[in-house]
């Protein structure tokens, strides 16, 4: 069997020769990750995409009628960023509008993964829910507090789509590897296999040299084993590579723990086939005795003004650590009567540090919008003209960038769910909708 990963990230762009390629043989299926945690909890709170709207549809509009020709199924996991039901139709809209620019047919099925804060609740009050780190305790006020929350679907919802013999599967917030073990195990492959061989092609072509999440990444099962090579042919796949990729992400070197259980990888084996090919061997899967689901859940957390600047003076740079103290205490004593206690926070980021030149970033986060503006506007003024002895200059101490000099940044939000649930079934918080698109 041969399935593709178009590449590490939906709008990260890839060759079209490489693309080729991979179509100019009998394609299985066809797969892309569209979103991640790493930009941080604010594009689960706004509802919006990481990733430019132009960008992803140049991708899927590439892509989608190629899969559908060689009636392969587009698994597309995490849609829109964040994987919310709002980000998720999102993406439709363009799956949509290139349906109608192309006039493409096809049976979509889609899964919404996220969960109302009654659901976390009632997981809280009966001991189901299990912090992922101490730092961050299951906690009722913050899941009463949360705003968005949405669950890590593993590979039952794709698998109950797959039978449903769609063309298209959009996936609400989903675990990366789900995408690609979901229709290994759908054909009868080896569990192990599948979620190993998954784990190291959700990233694209980032297992090969020269390292790319912005190119295409072929996979080929077999019953005792599985080979990776790249479609772009200016790449190519090692052992160094596909190891360290299976390492990607993991507190354990031999463990990658999913939903349904643990790879096992504590016998595998890495073979160079050719100059552009490795083959894997020897992982096992065991099944968890207890299923769980990973939870995310964001909350407001205020609103950010920023005020970039750089220090160009070696004696300015020298008194920083006075000049950060004397701003804030005076920002401090002229907000006491004017704003309300604990309204706001301040930090001060610096970077370089060089005697030559050092960059600062004014960071507050204020509980309302005007707030923030506030403080920031008081602390920039403050810091470009902050006296210290021994300065000779009667000028700003600041290089401002841009003009305005202060940006406002808008809502922060931080994550108030970070938790595992456990479950009775990996497809209780899965929502499961086919429809036809097109003609």
């Amino acid at each position: 069997m041969k399935i593709v990963a178009l590449n590490g990230l939906l709008g990260y762009g890839y060759s079209e020769e490489a693309l080729d390629i991979a179509f100019s043989e009998k394609v299985d299926y066809l797969g892309v990750d569209a979103g991640s945690t790493d930009p941080g909890p604010y594009y689960l709170g706004s509802g919006k995409s990481f990733t430019d709207r132009g960008a992803v549809k140049r991708d899927l509009a590439l892509a989608l009628p190629r899969a559908l020709e060689h009636k392969a199924p587009f698994i597309i996991g995490t849609a829109g960023g964040a994987g919310s039901c709002e980000h998720v139709a999102w993406l439709k809209g363009i799956l949509l509008e290139i349906a109608f620019e192309q006039n493409l047919s096809f049976k979509l099925g889609t899964v919404l993964s996220d969960v109302e804060a009654e659901y976390l609740l009632e997981k809280f009050k009966s001991g189901k829910l299990l912090p992922m780190c101490d730092e961050m305790p299951a906690d009722e006020k913050a899941i009463k507090e949360s705003t968005r929350i949405v669950s890590q679907i593993g590979i039952a919802p794709i698998i109950k789509l797959l039978e449903e013999k769609v063309d298209v599967i959009l996936c609400g917030r989903a675990c990366d590897t789900a995408i690609y073990a979901a229709p290994c195990i759908y054909e009868g492959y080896k569990e192990g296999l599948a979620f190993h061989m998954a784990k190291i092609m959700e990233c694209g072509a980032m297992c090969s040299e020269p390292v790319a999440a912005a190119d295409v990444m072929q996979g080929y099962m077999y019953d005792d084993y599985f080979e990776l090579c790249p479609a772009n042919p200016i790449r190519k796949c090692t052992v160094d590579r596909v190891a360290a990729h299976t390492l990607y992400e993991q507190s354990n070197p031999y463990m990658i723990y999913e939903p349904d259980g643990v790879c096992d990888l504590t016998n595998s084996k890495f073979e160079q086939v050719d100059a552009r090919t490795v083959r894997v061997t020897g992982s096992v899967f065991k099944e968890a005795e207890e299923k769980t689901l990973k939870l995310e859940g964001v909350k407001c957390a205020g609103y950010r003004t920023i005020c970039p600047a750089t220090i160009y003076d070696p004696e300015t740079i020298r008194n920083m650590d006075l000049i950060i103290n004397t701003v804030t205490e005076f920002v401090k004593e002229n907000t006491k009567n004017t704003l309300p206690e604990n309204s706001y926070t301040i930090h001060f980021k610096l970077s370089g540090g060089a005697e030559s030149s050092l960059g600062i970033i004014m960071d507050i986060v204020g509980k309302t919008q005007e707030i923030a503006d506030t403080v920031c506007a008081l602390a920039r003024s403050r810091m470009l003209h902050c006296d210290y002895v021994g300065r000779k200059s009667t000028a700003g101490n600041l290089a401002f960038p841009f003009s305005p000099s202060d940006i406002h940044v808008g809502p922060v939000y931080e994550f108030s769910v970070f938790h595992l649930a456990k479950v009775d079934s990996l497809l209780e918080t899965a929502k499961i909708s086919t429809e036809v698109i097109g003609k």
